[in-house]
């Protein structure tokens, strides 16, 4: 096997082709690229394609491009979509002979509702008709491509057989593959499997397309809906061996650790954890053109995406049947499939076999009540990709961080006035809703208690915790604590211990200077076997006075039930300073100070938390004095 190589900086392109049975699509291929892509031996006994052919070439301007030729019989509808989903180039094939049939009709149905960014329509079989005929049938297609995406391809005569206008068809893949829309990157890349196989000494094999963004050799991946784990062995595109395959281009990837019954087509190969398979979708569905009846939420329904098919149940939103304009509608879908926003699908009814609508899913991860979801989903829709993360935030309150990216593939960013607190982000209104509430609260909680340095973190995390959930907002604790910190970080907020207050707040003890005095006075008089705390409370001091005095250095805490005055602290450092190295007892310290144990065990270990003392076994010793 060749060594890998990189697959280059320029993007690859991707052409599916379309049309009618037996008009000629897999013949002009191999008059193209010189390979044959109807590969099964079945397709060759019948003479038309009934899976997905591929095959490559390189354009005069030394573009290399890849078909996706699929099957045009009405049996094999299914099989085609497989290969035009992901792909948004088209080469629309009309046989000059036979002119416009059903499956013509269907597949551009199909490619319109499908949105493509390119197309070439190739009339062929020109060498079986006349020139009259030929014109004529020209003017046909051009009528019945008026309206849709495909209303200003070109149409180029030519034949397979002679290779007569074969020059000017490859000339207008050339310029169509040059005007077509750089393919969309991300980190974020989805390979659409379409064929599953083995090889012999190699294993299993995918291929598909790949959108999005690139897959390495050695790259571990996931098999999507299944969270099965693999990695890839090998790449190839086009026959040749590859070291980092590229949107848009048709893959094959040999993985190792992965078996052929653990994929089928409609999986998604993609990095770990980036996507979530999706079994409920919310949509804009149009009818196809010339549909001959409504389309309801009445019918058996399949949709198609990327290489998925699924059945779907349909419901309308607000109306009874979707108009020429369409409608939006939530999609349950039988099967979880990896979709992203914005990505594009077909309907088909399966009791009818017709093609009935296209969308463009609006939300991979709709709330189970559908109240608001027209004015929802019509911002959506006006939307571009890039502004979607931000409307998730709004509609939503608040998301964190990580699962915005799951659902969307991209961070908002500060876009639309959102606020990033720690893990998540948050809408403007929810934080604002937050913050006015936490400032009336407190502002509320400051006025009530002026002496109290501020509001305890527990009582405002709870206040944040019903505000948060007022609003509606599916939120956690973690989410309170975001917000909280947030404001703290501001500097609209100061949390000081377990409390918290307003930037602005200060304890004021102007107006209560008389009934402090008082305290300090009563804690002086009993001295040095002062009131306890509680005794305070009971003979009429507030708490708070209590904790506002120790606050303002008037009063030192030196255990939960007992204050004493900073002059008694500094009597107590001063006595144990005179017994120099030899120390001093508790008992000695207790007489000295002509106090009893209740209150000299606690002073000495409230010396030691301040390191003006320390324990030497039995006795304390002042820091700094000399050590033998």
């Amino acid at each position: 096997m060749p060594e890998p190589t990189d697959a280059g900086d320029d993007p690859l392109h991707v052409v599916a082709t379309a049309g009618h049975v037996d008009h000629g699509k897999s013949s002009l291929i191999v008059r193209l690229t010189g390979i044959d892509p109807d590969r099964l031996a079945e397709e060759k006994r019948r003479g038309l394609t009934i899976d997905l052919g591929f095959a490559w070439c390189s354009l005069p301007s030394g573009r290399e491009i890849g078909f996706v030729d699929v099957p045009g019989h009405e049996r094999f509808v299914r099989t085609m979509l497989a290969g035009v989903g992901p792909v948004r180039l088209v080469l629309f094939v009309v046989a000059a002979d036979e002119g416009w049939k059903p499956q013509s009709e269907e597949h551009l149905a199909i490619v319109d509702v499908l949105g493509a960014d390119g197309a070439v329509v190739a009339l062929t079989k020109r060498d079986l008709v006349d020139g009259g005929t030929l014109a004529a049938t020209e003017v046909a297609v051009r009528d019945r491509l008026a309206g849709t995406s495909l209303e200003a391809a070109p149409i180029v005569p030519c034949s397979a057989t002679t290779g007569e206008g074969l020059g000017e068809l490859i000339g207008a893949l050339d310029a169509m593959v040059a005007a077509a829309p750089a393919p969309a990157t991300s980190d974020r890349p989805r390979h659409f499997v379409d064929r599953v196989f083995s090889i012999k000494g190699a294993g299993t094999v995918v291929t598909g397309t790949l959108i999005g963004g690139s897959l390495s050799i050695g790259e571990e991946v996931e098999l999507y809906p299944t969270g099965r784990r693999a990695r890839i062995r090998s790449l190839q595109t086009h026959m040749r061996s590859i070291g980092v395959a590229r949107p848009v281009s048709r893959v094959a990837a040999n993985l190792a650790g992965a078996e052929r019954e653990d994929l089928t087509r409609g999986d998604v190969l993609a990095p770990p954890g980036i996507w979530r398979p999706t079994p409920t979708i919310e949509a804009r569905i149009r009818p196809v053109r010339g549909l001959g009846h409504p389309l309801t939420a009445r019918g058996a329904y399949k949709l198609y995406a990327g290489s998925a098919e699924s059945d779907a149940q349909v419901r309308l939103y607000g109306v009874d049947e979707a108009g020429a304009s369409g409608a939006f509608a939530r999609i349950r879908l039988s099967r979880p499939l990896v979709l992203d926003v914005l990505d594009r699908f077909v309907l088909r009814e399966a009791g009818r076999r017709e093609t009935v609508a296209g969308g463009v899913v609006l939300d991979v991860d709709p709330p189970s009540r559908s109240r608001g979801a027209l004015d929802r989903l019509a911002a959506r829709e006006r939307a571009g990709p890039e502004a979607i993360p931000a409307l998730v935030v709004i509609e939503r309150g608040a998301e964190r961080a990580a699962e915005v990216r799951l659902l969307t593939g991209r961070d908002p960013g500060a876009s639309a006035g959102l606020v990033r607190a720690a893990g998540w982000w948050v809408s403007p209104e929810l934080h604002e809703t937050v913050a006015s509430a936490v400032r009336e609260r407190l502002a509320s909680f400051h006025a009530e208690n002026p002496l109290s340095p501020g509001m305890e973190d527990a009582a405002l995390r709870t206040e944040i915790g019903r505000t948060i959930r007022r609003g509606g907002v599916r939120g956690a604790p973690d989410l309170v604590d975001a917000l909280l910190n947030e404001l703290i970080d501001r500097g609209e907020l100061v949390r000081e211990r377990a409390t918290v207050r307003l930037a602005s707040h200060r304890v004021a003890l102007e107006g209560h200077a008389e009934e402090i005095d008082r305290l300090v006075a009563a804690v002086v008089a009993g001295e040095p076997t002062p009131p306890s705390a509680a005794e305070l409370v009971g003979s009429g001091f507030r708490q708070d006075v209590l904790d506002a005095a120790v606050r303002a250095g008037l009063l030192v805490r030196i255990s939960p039930e007992i204050l004493v005055t900073p002059a008694f602290v500094e009597r107590g450092i001063a006595t144990v300073r005179r017994a120099g190295l030899t120390g001093m007892t508790v008992s000695a310290f207790r007489e000295a100070l002509g106090t009893s144990r209740k209150y000299a065990v606690p002073l000495l270990e409230h010396l030691d938390e301040r390191a003006l003392t320390r324990r030497v076994g039995d006795v304390r010793v002042a820091r700094g004095s000399s050590e033998s």
